[in-house]
């Protein structure tokens, strides 16, 4: 496509015209117009990789001419691939494909999904309803009550995912463990372990040892504390402890961090719960028992 009028109407296209013959006559002899003249893009580069003539006779294109006929650099051409395109393109979350998919596994008798439906969906999904996958899943729906999922849970957890088909939830496992990886998203996602684990419709205050026990196990599969099995053990050996209060469930998080795995490094001078000194004095008598009975034995060998 050949120039604007109004980009080639400066005194460098004038001279070209100029230069087009140089003596400032016209063959016929009279006086040359200095009209400007729109040349093609295409005539514009052969006039300045040729030779130009004047007076019958060859001479070249000077460095300063040239410059003078084309001040800009040329610009190359852009090239957009088709892959480059659909990946500018965001896929949008169809609210309606979401009601569809809460449709398939929602109860018949309650606006909602139960566990039957739930088992449903975690076949779908290839998962285990007891996998980790699946308690973080329910963390990312913000679920109040367990192996249930309300229409707004559903619908508003699908819309956090960015997905509104099975095979999109699925594709976000990977995305979800990576993100409680973090110890500060992991916090949030024990916390609220807490507060799905309770009986809602019975207004429990503290988790059944059974439950607190499992989520304990379910909660800790992706990054286990060196003193969990222990601390479990420790619970099912004194069946007088009948549930854990929201206070200790949220401290054994900061328990498990602050002790070493001999517990060497316990202050009971600070604030922990009293079950955390009942655990720790339970553990001290288990390993001074372990040494008497090393000694005893090696004491009976030498006799």
């Amino acid at each position: 496509m050949g120039k604007c009028l109004s980009c080639c109407s400066d005194s460098g296209t004038t001279e070209i015209s100029q230069r087009s013959s140089p003596t400032g006559v016209t063959s016929s002899g009279q006086q040359a117009s200095t009209q400007t003249i729109v040349l093609p893009l295409q005539l514009e580069t052969k006039i300045s990789n040729s030779e130009m003539f004047t007076n019958g006779t060859s001479k070249t294109a000077s460095a300063t001419d040239k410059q003078r006929m084309f001040p800009y650099p040329r610009i190359p051409p852009m090239h957009h691939s088709k892959g480059d395109a659909r990946k500018a393109v965001s896929k949008d979350i169809s609210e309606t494909r979401i009601n569809a998919l809460f449709e398939m596994y929602k109860d018949p008798d309650e606006d909602a999904i139960l566990s039957e439906g739930v088992e449903k969906l975690c076949l779908d999904l290839n998962v285990q309803p007891d996998e980790f996958k699946v308690l973080v899943l329910a963390w990312k729906f913000d679920t109040e009550t367990m192996c249930k999922f309300t229409r707004s849970e559903f619908v508003n957890g699908c819309k956090r995912l960015h997905a509104d088909s099975i095979q999109g939830i699925r594709d976000k496992f990977p995305e979800m463990l990576r993100e409680v990886r973090d110890p500060e998203v992991f916090k949030d996602l024990y916390r609220w372990t807490f507060r799905f684990g309770l009986d809602t419709e019975m207004a429990q205050r503290s988790l059944l040892i059974d439950m607190a026990v499992s989520l304990w196990r379910l909660v800790f599969l992706q990054n286990e504390p060196c003193i969990l099995k222990r601390w479990l053990s420790f619970l099912e050996k004194h069946p007088h402890i009948r549930g854990i209060p929201k206070d200790t469930w949220n401290m054994f998080l900061n328990f498990t961090e602050a002790v070493s795995d001999d517990l060497s490094c316990y202050d009971d001078t600070e604030a922990w719960p009293s079950l955390f000194d009942d655990f720790v004095e339970f553990e001290n008598d288990q390993t001074n028992q372990n040494v008497s009975t090393a000694q005893d034995t090696m004491m009976g060998s030498l006799q």
